[in-house]
């Protein structure tokens, strides 16, 4: 089969298609031809190592996130899917690799695609669709009438977020530019901060959960603009002791991811509000939930531009310009 492979960890470092043997499979496992996959800034800080504590590939590794696409085999333990059925998936870390033909996964990360999507829509959901489900259900325990703080609201992250928060009846505040306003008020943004003119603390107080997705600045402005009680949960670091527990790291990276955090946490307890940071997971079965919102038109995907397979550099250079509204996918198969 077709793959990009990284062939050893370097800053902006190039891809090389290669032809590798199909993924052996496991007795819990479905092989998926890939038809789309979605493309993530995740995909460039794996590629320039800047997650090798928690994630350590070994080169050479192939990179990609998000899948969607068709089931060719089935595992002898596996019994939710069959073979012909359309599929997509966030696969766990340490088997991803979805920038390829064919990809094996544990069928427990892999939920039905949406109907009423096509392919490239379905691709660009499970790694955004999935963080914003983990943040505001899982850990935010969003509840209507709360008021959420969504950052970068144009973003992968950010479109889906702002539909799912409005889903759940929340108040909505955003960022983004000027020409994204109509964008994230048509997926039913309340309040949208043009973060090139405004400082959203001026703007925003009272906020019971952020979604934090910036760097150090914005992190402690975001504190600021929480209640008393209210929780920060950041997808964009520093990770916490929590997440080391969680994964189960050993002492050294306890205390290194103690130490990373605890400036932050520091700030959080002294202005009275929580910090939590979240890694997201596959998940089969929330993105069951997720597929269940898309066919019932409560979330709709929203896809910037489709590259073909040989692009795949290029798409990873687009996302890396972070301008991209929404996300951006690659067709690899027809």
């Amino acid at each position: 089969m077709r793959a990009f492979v990284v062939d050893k960890y370097k800053k902006k470092g190039a891809l090389r298609l290669a032809n590798l043997p199909e993924p052996e499979m496991q007795d819990n496992d479905v092989l998926v031809q890939v038809r789309a996959t979605g493309v993530n800034l995740l995909d460039s800080k794996v590629r320039d190592g800047e997650f090798k504590l928690i994630l350590p590939y070994r080169p050479p590794f192939i990179l990609g996130h998000d899948v969607a696409g068709i089931v060719l085999r089935v595992g002898r333990n596996v019994r939710r899917f069959k073979v012909g059925d359309e599929v997509y998936a966030r696969p766990r870390d340490h088997r991803v690799g979805t920038f390829a033909e064919f990809i094996a996964m544990n069928e427990a990360d892999v939920a039905p695609k949406p109907k009423n999507i096509s392919m490239e829509e379905a691709a660009s959901i499970p790694l955004v669709g999935l963080t914003a489900w983990q943040a505001l259900v899982e850990v935010g325990k969003l509840k209507p009438g709360q008021k959420v703080f969504i950052q970068a609201g144009s973003g992968g992250v950010g479109t889906f977020a702002i539909q799912l928060a409005k889903h759940l009846g929340a108040i909505v505040a955003t960022t983004t530019s000027a020409k994204n306003v109509k964008l994230v008020k048509n997926l039913g943004a309340d309040l949208v901060i043009d973060y090139k003119t405004q400082d959203f603390e001026k703007v925003l107080s009272g906020y019971d959960l952020v979604l934090h997705s910036q760097d150090a600045e914005a992190l402690e402005k975001s504190l600021r603009v929480l209640k008393p009680g209210g929780l920060l949960v950041s997808i964009s670091g520093p990770p916490d002791p929590e997440f080391a527990r969680e994964k189960g790291m050993n002492l050294f990276l306890k205390l290194v991811m103690r130490m990373l955090s605890r400036g932050v946490r520091k700030k959080a307890r002294s202005v009275g509000v929580r910090f939590s940071f979240l890694f997201m997971r596959a998940q089969g079965q929330q993105l069951s939930e997720i597929t269940s919102l898309i066919e019932s038109g409560v979330i709709r995907p929203v896809v910037d531009k489709v590259f073909p397979f040989k692009k795949t550099g290029d798409a990873l250079a687009y996302v890396e310009g972070g301008r991209a509204k929404g996300k951006v996918v690659i067709t690899v198969a027809d």
